[in-house]
C-alpha cells in the first residue's frame, strides 16, 4: 500500500465517525426539541384563546366603568360565530344557579325575562337576516324571553344599549317581533347560564341557551328568508 494514501484513509474514517456522531446527537435531540416546542405552543395557544375571549367581551356594551366588571356576581360573557356574511356576536350576563330553583322559580313562567343578568342580552347582526324567524337589518338588537315549561317566546327588541330590567311598556314599544322556540331537557345540570352560537350551515347558526336542566335553540340566519316554525308578530 502506498504510504501516501494512509493519512487520507485515516482522515476519511475520522470524518465519517464525526458525521455519524453528529447525526446521532441530532436524532437524540429531536424529541426533546419537539417536546419543548409543544410545551411552548400549549401556553401560547391558551393565551391566544383567552385574549380572543377578552377581545370579544370588550366589544360588548357595558353600563358604567369596565373596572367594576370584576366585582359583578354575574360575569359578562359573549359568544360569536363566523358565517357567510359576517360574524354574529351575542353579549350577556351569566348568573349561577347556586342551589336555587331557576325555571319556574327565579325565572318565572309566563313573565318576561332578560335572558341573562345586568345589561340587556344583545345580538349583533353583521347583515340582514332573521332571529327566531324575525326579520332584521344589520345592527345591534336586544333579546328577552317569556319562558314556559315546554316552549319559550323569544322577543327581538330594537333597543340594545340598556339595562336588562325593567322590561317595561316603554321597552316593549321597541319590540320588532317574536318567535316560539321549543325547550328540551339537558343531560346534566348546568350551573351557570350559558349562551353558545353553534354553526348549522354556511349562513346559519343556533343560539343555544342552557341553564339548570333546560335547553333551547334559537335559529339565527344571515341573508334571505329563513324557513322556520317561529311566528312574526
Amino acid at each position: 500500500m502506498n504510504s501516501s494514501t494512509r493519512p487520507r484513509r485515516r482522515e476519511g474514517r475520522i470524518a465519517g465517525a464525526v458525521t455519524a456522531a453528529v447525526a446521532l446527537a441530532l436524532a437524540s435531540a429531536a424529541p426533546a426539541v419537539g417536546q419543548a416546542a409543544s410545551r411552548a405552543a400549549g401556553p401560547l395557544a391558551l393565551r391566544t384563546a383567552v385574549q380572543a375571549d377578552v377581545q370579544a367581551a370588550s366589544s360588548c356594551w357595558v353600563r358604567g366603568s369596565r373596572a367594576d366588571l370584576a366585582n359583578r356576581a354575574s360575569p359578562l360573557d359573549s359568544t360569536s360565530v363566523a358565517l357567510r356574511g359576517g360574524t354574529v356576536q351575542v353579549c350577556y350576563g351569566s348568573p349561577s344557579r347556586r342551589g336555587r330553583t331557576i325555571m319556574g322559580g327565579l325565572v318565572p313562567y309566563g313573565s318576561p325575562w332578560r335572558l341573562g343578568a345586568n345589561e340587556a342580552t344583545s345580538i349583533r347582526m353583521p347583515a340582514a337576516g332573521t332571529i327566531a324567524g324575525v326579520a332584521v337589518q344589520a345592527g345591534l338588537y336586544s333579546l328577552y324571553a317569556v319562558p314556559d315549561s315546554d316552549a319559550w317566546k323569544l322577543v327581538v327588541n330594537g333597543t340594545a344599549r340598556r339595562w336588562g330590567i325593567p322590561i317595561s311598556d316603554a321597552v316593549r314599544a321597541k319590540d320588532l317581533g317574536s318567535g316560539r322556540v321549543e325547550s328540551s331537557r339537558t343531560d346534566s345540570m348546568v350551573e351557570r347560564l350559558t349562551l353558545t352560537l353553534e354553526k348549522t350551515g354556511p349562513a346559519a347558526a343556533d343560539l343555544v341557551v342552557r341553564w339548570e336542566r333546560t335547553e333551547l335553540r334559537v335559529p339565527v340566519a344571515l341573508g334571505g328568508a329563513h324557513d322556520s316554525k317561529e311566528s312574526r308578530r
